[in-house]
């Protein structure tokens, strides 16, 4: 797991909004977009000649 349950549950308790509970899917969705991101970074980053990938490739 990309996503660490703890800090989801954390940033949904500071949101204030109401909503406690986390399933299952969720965080494995949540998991693939972020290792989506991840590797769409990792080609921008090679794209422009870097071998680091840099908060502007997300």
């Amino acid at each position: 797991m990309l996503v660490v349950r703890t800090q989801l549950k954390e940033i949904m308790k500071a949101s204030g909004l109401g909503i406690d509970n986390i399933s299952g899917d969720f965080q494995e969705k949540l998991d693939e977009k972020v290792k989506e991101l991840i590797l769409a970074s990792i080609k921008r980053a090679k794209d422009n000649g870097r071998r680091t990938v840099m908060g502007k490739d997300v």
